[in-house]
């Protein structure tokens, strides 16, 4: 099969979704491999070290997209990408759709077939989205931390605190992934952590991670109450590859101190604070009621040497199932990972959305 993997063109984002010792991989299994000039440079990898292995470089988007037949990419595809792909096209990458309607209806106008990353489930696990979420759940405590500082808008607070000071408060909202780290990254820095979750095993887990972390079950009047003496709400809320749920209410936002921050991860499935609204790296955040919003739709775009090797590792086993002879629709976790096919909506957590 001919695999071409485009250079991404969300704002700043600078992750590839197949690195060399992959696309070697797939070369040794007899099929073609099309990577756009400079796709990997942020993440660190010159064209010629995937030439010197036998990918072919191309020029431009054009070309990728009329060479490949299984398109593999990292973010969604926007209005270049949109313009190029045709209906014989397998795409394969995260597509958020629940909180795109345009976006879903333009491929549905294609045709083509769209795997999502984050609807790929495998024994209970979303495998591809995982990675992703560990590192965006990081990302989230430290630009959290950075953003309380005074010349960045904050309260100008230290969140571990010191002797004769006090601790900054953290609330975590979702104990999965994303905010498992987040936790575990603001407890490490001596933050006092209070984490909300529903699943009993995951708030045990929360609790582990120290003394400094309570884990409480998400009972609205509780979160308000918590929302409101925090200094960092980060919000990682998610229903596999529907639309968030929003957890945190305006009213909320406005009973907290002015200067305190809100970090959204559910951004890419449309976001769990009523107040928060997409933004890019380049203009990241805006402020509500004096409280400093977070929501950056592509975090792990940030980081793309760490993010590009870890997201190629989730996802290349699953490469290699789709560029098989045969019917890869027979393996379950793909099988379920369809999200549009041939003008419909195939998932059915996005059935009503169009």
């Amino acid at each position: 099969m001919r695999i071409g993997i485009p250079s991404e063109t969300k704002t700043l984002e600078g992750r590839v979704a197949l690195v060399p010792a992959a696309c070697a991989d797939l070369l040794r299994h007899g099929h073609e491999v099309y990577v756009q000039a400079g796709a990997g440079l942020k993440s660190g990898f010159s064209d010629d070290a995937y030439t010197r292995i036998g990918v072919h470089i191309v020029p431009d988007a054009a070309a990728l997209y009329e060479k490949g037949e299984l398109i593999v990419k990292v973010k969604e595809p926007i209005a270049g990408d949109l313009a190029l792909l045709k209906k014989h096209h397998l795409l394969f990458c995260y597509l958020h759709l629940a909180a795109e309607p345009e976006l879903t209806r333009k491929l549905l106008a294609i045709g083509l077939t769209g795997v999502a990353f984050e609807s790929v489930e495998d024994h209970g696990g979303l495998p591809l989205l995982h990675p992703m979420s560990v590192i965006a759940g990081r990302i989230a405590t430290q630009m959290g931390t950075t953003l309380l500082h005074q010349p960045q808008g904050g309260k100008g607070k230290l969140l571990g605190g010191m002797a004769s000071t006090p601790r900054g408060k953290v609330v975590v909202l979702g104990a999965g992934a994303a905010g498992g780290n987040a936790a575990a990254l603001a407890a490490a820095a001596g933050a006092n952590v209070v984490v909300f979750d529903k699943r009993p095993d995951r708030m045990a887990e929360m609790m582990a991670l120290g003394p400094n972390v309570t884990a409480l079950y998400a009972y609205e009047s509780l979160v308000a109450e918590e929302v409101a003496a925090a200094d960092i709400v980060v919000g990682a809320v998610l229903i596999p590859s529907a639309k968030a749920p929003r957890v945190v209410t305006e009213a909320m936002v406005k009973s907290m101190e002015k200067g305190s921050v809100l970090v959204d991860i559910s951004i890419d499935q449309g976001g769990c604070f009523e107040t928060s609204r997409p933004t890019t790296w380049k203009d990241p955040t805006y402020s509500v009621h004096g409280v400093t919003h977070f929501a950056v739709t592509n975090m792990p775009g940030a980081v793309p040497q760490t993010s590009s090797l870890a997201i190629c590792a989730a996802i290349l086993p699953y490469v290699q199932r789709l560029a098989a002879d045969g019917d890869w629709r027979q393996f379950e976790p793909l099988r379920k990972g369809i999200n549009v096919e041939a003008g419909k909506i195939v998932h059915p957590a996005l059935q009503d959305m169009v």
